[in-house]
């Protein structure tokens, strides 16, 4: 299992990068079947307890006090967890089929490059565990090192291929439609519905080289490349940060809900931009998720300690505009970043509110699972420290199976034929992967 984690959008959100490989335990959970339990593995062997448990459990046989170090992530456990693992931590309906092969794939690593993008500079970060039959801490360093330094520069490649929509225009906007019912009988106040995008790629194309292509198309702060092993790989180009943890117990999310695309001018750009800011209804889908979010913090944070430092802030992307909120927190004494996660997975941007409500009108409306698609890329420090992702503008390949997916957060006020288009919006991006430029 190979990761990249790639702040590949410069700014205060996107500093450092991180490379993990060859890890030193794997934590893997398959997907939910209708009367048994997930299937949860350390290494192979069965483990007790969900997903969660096992990873926290992971963590704190290797746990080391923070020191002060040049990156905030120097070591832990890195890989994806699936929408699906919700329904670890709430009752919710079983997933309609499994059409990818692990909804958690969380490799430990004591071995780690980082880079600091706005310092120019990088560090190869080997713990030495005493590990039977591991390399030593200074031999994998050097390995790594070297491989680093040998690596050719690889340009983004021109890929063709076509992309097929899962439902037709009138379908999806039905089921907006079906959403807003929900809402307008109070059922509940929001829901994010989202449409699916699938292309063929032969076996001959390689899933890296299409996540250079992505990233040349749409950079983002929170870019990762997650390689498996399962011939399964999540080529992600995330703007959304979910949880952030420091070692000092600081806890900060950042909700997107709000979108424009960008102008083809400079004053068109503008205009959008100002036309989003000035949006009721836009700023009234992201306040319902901060309020969402807030809740969520407050069950691991310090009394009083929650805080929402920026509402509805204008953050701008290669691709579109968002209305950007912070809410910050402190984790009460004794909580851990995991404990934060069970506490506020999956992420409320990409649910609805009430939660539990809306991700039921959510399966019911969506024909498949969403898999890796509204989950989380998240790295766990030994040291007691997180950062992670929402996993959206992501591309998802199994096999020779190529899945982009987009949707938005739906009000009493959405017209489905607008919230059809911001739908595109967020995808056309992904969908340029396989556009030739021949």
């Amino acid at each position: 299992m190979a990761v990249l984690l790639d702040s590949a959008l410069a700014g205060p959100q996107g500093r450092f990068s991180y490379i993990a490989v060859d890890p030193f335990r794997v934590i893997r959970c398959t997907p939910w079947k209708v009367g048994a339990p997930w299937a949860v593995t350390v290494d192979g062997k069965t483990a007790k307890g969900d997903p969660f448990t096992a990873l926290s459990a992971e963590l704190s046989r290797f746990a080391r006090p923070s020191r002060k170090d040049p990156a905030p992530f120097l070591g832990g456990a890195v890989g994806f967890f699936s929408y699906e693992l919700g329904g670890v931590l709430e009752t919710t309906p079983p997933p309609k089929g499994a059409p990818f092969p692990l909804d958690m794939a969380v490799g430990l690593y004591d071995t780690i490059a980082a880079f600091d993008h706005e310092r120019r500079e990088a560090w190869v970060i080997a713990h030495d565990f005493g590990m039977p039959r591991r390399p030593k801490a200074e031999h994998r360093a050097a390995q790594l090192a070297q491989a680093l330094g040998t690596e050719p520069h690889r340009a983004a490649p021109d890929i063709a291929g076509t992309w097929r929509a899962e439902t037709t225009k009138a379908q999806h906007e039905a089921r907006i439609a079906t959403a807003i019912e929900a809402i307008r009988r109070g059922d509940i106040y929001q829901a994010n519905i989202t449409q699916r995008f699938l292309a063929e790629v032969p076996q001959s194309i390689n899933s890296y080289d299409l996540y250079l292509r992505l990233r040349s198309v749409t950079a983002a702060p929170f870019a990762a490349f997650l390689n498996t092993g399962e011939d399964f790989h999540i080529l992600s180009a995330s703007p959304e940060r979910f949880l952030k943890v420091d070692t000092a117990g600081a806890v900060e999310t950042r909700p997107i809900k709000g979108t424009r695309p960008r102008g083809l001018t400079p004053a068109e750009d503008r205009a959008l931009a100002a036309e989003l800011l000035a949006s009721a209804k836009d700023r009234a889908e992201n306040l319902m998720i901060v309020d969402l979010l807030r809740n969520d913090l407050a069950r691991v944070c310090a009394p009083g300690s929650i805080a929402v430092p920026v509402l509805c802030g204008l953050e701008t992307f290669p691709a579109v505009h968002h209305l950007v909120s912070v809410v910050t927190g402190h984790l009460r004494p004794g909580a851990t970043p995991v404990d934060l996660l069970r506490a506020a997975f999956p992420g409320g941007s990409v649910t609805g509110a009430p939660k539990i409500k809306a991700m039921e009108i959510i399966h019911d409306l969506e024909p498949a699972p969403r898999g890796p698609y509204c989950g989380a890329i998240a790295w766990l420090g030994f040291d007691g420290a997180m950062d992670s992702s929402i996993v959206i503008r992501t591309l998802v390949r199994h096999g020779t199976t190529l899945v982009a997916q987009a949707g938005g957060g739906i009000v009493a006020e959405s017209d489905p034929a607008q919230e059809f288009e911001e739908s595109v919006t967020k995808v056309k991006p992904l969908l340029r992967v396989l556009e030739s430029a021949s």
